[in-house]
């Protein structure tokens, strides 16, 4: 396959080893969902599967679909109707490849959901946390001096683009956070298990501001699809970058 193209097989093989995929048990299949027409030149990378981003791929001439939500979740129906059936369909007659990486995306140590937002929130001495079926899926890290808690409201709203939602009952200064992007609320306790200031994640339940609180521990919730919009955008760069294959990532904002 000649520079630029790339077959499906090779993209996903390649997708699959970067990432070790089979590394752990996942809510749904990891790797290619729907299978398109052609060798793949251009890739569209986005958060989550939905008729919007597929129509907005077709527009711009995608080959490939990348996202972070794929189709296909543990406990669904299995009958393609409604509006499963339009994104499958939107698909198919665009010819687009569909292919998805949940767990894997969030637990990678160079290009996952965590890694890059504890760079991007300035933290140090960054490593594993907050383990799911035997692997960490999150990170943790420290900040060289503490920092103000205000300052650290800023700076997530700034790296995730939205107000997050904040149970600030932890230090007045940072020095640890921990980070798992997502619905990932219930590993708040392991958060506080390990000592750490702050924990940041996606979602927020009805529980967690009392826990927070009673805890000592600052907890925001900046957004399950905010937080997951840095590994799959980083995924589609090193996939352009390694095989010269055009990119573009596509954003759908949702609030929640």
């Amino acid at each position: 396959m000649p520079q630029g193209k790339l077959s499906i097989a090779e993209l996903v093989a390649h997708c699959d080893q970067l990432l070790d995929a089979p590394a752990t048990r996942d809510y749904g299949p990891n790797g290619l969902q729907v299978e398109g027409r052609r060798a793949v030149s251009k890739i569209v990378t986005g958060i989550s599967s939905c008729v919007e981003l597929f129509e907005r791929a077709r527009e711009a001439s995608a080959d490939a679909v990348l996202v972070h939500h794929g189709l296909f979740w543990d406990g669904m129906p299995r009958q393609l109707t409604g509006y499963l059936y339009h994104r499958v369909a939107t698909l198919i007659e665009a010819g687009l490849h569909l292919v998805a990486y949940h767990l894997p995306l969030d637990r990678h140590a160079e290009l996952g959901n965590n890694v890059l937002a504890a760079k991007g929130l300035g933290l140090y001495s960054i490593e594993p946390f907050a383990e799911y079926e035997g692997q960490p899926i999150g990170c943790r890290g420290r900040y060289p001096e503490p920092l103000a808690r205000e300052l650290f409201v800023e700076r997530c709203q700034k790296l995730f683009g939205q107000t997050p939602l904040a149970f600030l009952g932890g230090p007045n200064e940072i020095s640890t956070v921990g980070i798992v992007s997502g619905g990932a609320q219930r590993e708040v306790h392991q958060a506080i298990a390990a000592g750490l200031d702050a924990y940041v994640t996606g979602e927020a339940s009805e529980w967690v501001m009392n826990v927070a609180r009673e805890s000592g521990i600052h907890f925001l919730a900046a957004g399950h699809y905010a937080t997951e919009r840095l590994g799959i955008r980083a995924l589609g760069q090193h996939l352009a970058q390694r095989f010269g294959l055009e990119h573009e990532f596509i954003d759908i904002p949702n609030p929640v």
